[in-house]
């Protein structure tokens, strides 16, 4: 696992908890900021999923 999958993890997770309070304060532009987080961190999780997925396939060519 490298360094963006898990940044986008926990900025995925961050981003959930914030949704989740927004919704539950009834505070739309948290929930809002919240979904935003969630998905730039999902965006970042797949950067890094992807970049794992070339280093493998480099690595099995060598």
């Amino acid at each position: 696992m490298n360094r963006d999958q898990v940044k986008g993890r926990v900025e995925q997770a961050k981003g959930k908890v914030k949704e989740v309070a927004g919704r539950s304060t009834d505070n739309h532009s948290l929930a809002a900021e919240g979904r935003v987080q969630k998905g730039a961190g999902k965006l970042q999780g797949d950067y890094g999923d992807a970049k794992e997925r070339v280093k493998d396939a480099l690595d099995r060519r060598h």
